[in-house]
């Protein structure tokens, strides 16, 4: 195109230096008049006639500047944009190339988890007894607390219920049953998840992302949240790139982030059921229901009492966990979501079914494989891979599902919700891109879809590892990489 429009300029510019030899021998003005409007006619009518360039032009342009760019240059950067109705890539930059595709790995968990489990699926957390309540009301027997892996519980995401108010209404079911007193204890029962071996964590989790830290494999009981300080603020004017430094429990580490969000700066809770059956344990006391026993963990019952229902709490529905999960890119709740269908195909909540079950999922909707290293629900793990292609290949096959309004409205929207609040915000783009951000260290990355001005919804990624320069340099790239796509 470039070409087309130097030749049109320099035939313009034969042409005017024609007309000005012609004018120079002419004696009559009217006659120069005449003949400067007839000849100049065709280099107007040329120029105006000149086409601008399309959106799709536009497009391999930008992404042919962007090349070359500083921020990307030496990085190892994907890009496509698929059509789903004509079913062909629109334009493409290193769309085969695997690269680290960060919390966009949880476009895959929570998709495999609305289609396996449904849009409706529950956790139940249920309040039980064993042995008899006698006729004064004293339960001779223990409270049994029979958890599920329920990832919101006690966390107030998604909708969920307080550990306080869930406490307050296993007491008055027990009031229900007329229990006045327990001679017993409170035994926190999740046996249906195994405890996990591993003694250390593998060596590509990372640790800090966007201020805090969550621990998706290990064991974190001993964990003592209000222990998790910041103990140095880097404030020095002259550098570009703040970092904030913590000590990390788990490690007795100093480790850095490069975003301080003090509202999630504390870990998650080691163990909801435990903290949930202590919540109940001082509430029953606070509501004159004594109990003199305390509160047990079991992991493995080989030889269960035989137990009554009391009551069950149920945890906010899968869509709603997925709408919380990806509009704040909660690792927590991916974790739990991709354990969650490990143990309802595979009949255990390892990591390793739940990503087992995750990739045979893909496998049969036709994901190409190719490149793909799935590692974890979340996308902590600098060694998950994916490349562009496969992702807006996955992003147009939803499209059909039943799921895939619930889906695409849990997508954060830019300028707009969840992690693209503060991207898009100028523009175009501005409530148009509905899309899963991921972020790690030097890796950046968008995946989801846009809205065109013609009305067409378009799927797109764009993976950006080992950029040079800031996150938000690299975030202003992506958007002026995007913005030609909002014209198709």
């Amino acid at each position: 195109m470039i070409q087309i429009k130097n030749i049109v300029l320099s035939v313009g510019l034969l042409s005017a230096i024609q007309v000005c030899g012609q004018n120079n021998y002419s004696t009559d003005n009217s006659t120069i008049y005449t003949a400067t409007a007839t000849q100049s006619t065709p280099i107007y009518t040329a120029t105006s006639e000149e086409k601008p360039l399309s959106p799709k032009e536009y497009l391999d342009v930008t992404l042919t500047s962007m090349a070359s760019d500083p921020v990307l240059r030496n990085a190892q950067w994907g890009f496509a944009v698929y059509d789903p109705k004509s079913q062909k890539l629109i334009s493409a930059y290193n769309e085969k190339t695997p690269l680290i595709p960060a919390s966009t790995t949880k476009l895959l968990t929570t998709e495999t988890a609305m289609s396996l489990l449904g849009s409706n699926f529950q956790w139940l957390t249920q309040l039980e007894y064993s042995g008899e309540i006698d006729e004064n009301g004293v339960l001779n027997g223990n409270l049994y607390l029979i958890g599920s892996g329920d990832p919101s519980l006690g966390t107030n995401k998604a909708g969920a219920t307080s550990y306080g108010m869930i406490s307050m209404d296993f007491i008055a079911a027990m009031a229900e049953k007329g229990i006045k007193r327990v001679n017993g204890n409170i035994v926190v029962q999740t046996a249906v998840f195994k405890t996990n071996k591993i003694p250390t964590l593998p060596e590509n989790i990372v640790w800090l992302e966007n201020g805090s830290y969550y621990l998706p494999m290990g064991s974190t009981r001993e964990i003592d949240p209000s222990k998790e300080k910041i103990i140095v603020k880097q404030s020095n004017p002259f550098q570009q790139e703040k970092r904030y430094f913590y000590v990390s429990p788990y490690i007795k580490k100093m480790v850095f982030a490069e975003e301080y969000q003090p509202i999630d700066l504390a870990s998650k809770l080691p163990d909801p059921p435990v903290s949930l059956a202590n919540s109940l344990k001082t509430a029953m006391l606070k509501s004159g229901i004594p109990i003199i026993g305390k509160v047990l963990s079991k992991t493995i019952d080989t030889e269960p009492e035989k137990r009554m229902l009391i009551s069950t709490y149920r945890s906010p529905d899968l869509n709603d966990i997925v709408f919380y999960t990806n509009q704040h890119s909660d690792n927590a709740l991916a974790e739990a979501t991709l354990r969650m269908v490990g143990f309802q195909k595979l009949g255990d909540q390892t990591l390793e079914s739940g990503r087992k079950v995750v990739v045979e999922h893909l496998v049969k909707k036709d994901f190409d494989t190719e490149g793909l290293n799935f590692m974890d629900g979340s996308g902590l793990s600098r060694a998950n891979m994916v490349t562009p292609l496969a992702q807006v290949k996955f992003l147009t096959s939803l499209m059909n599902e039943k799921y895939f309004k619930n889906y695409f409205d849990s997508l954060p929207i830019g300028g707009q919700t969840g992690t693209l609040k503060r991207m898009f915000v100028y523009g175009n783009g501005n409530g148009q891109i509905f899309a899963k951000t991921g972020t790690l260290n030097k890796v950046k990355c968008l995946a989801g879809y846009v809205k065109t001005k013609s009305g067409k919804l378009m799927a797109f990624s764009l993976l950006v590892n080992n950029y040079s320069g800031s996150t938000d340099m690299v975030k202003r790239k992506m958007e002026m990489l995007l913005e030609p796509v909002l014209e198709l």
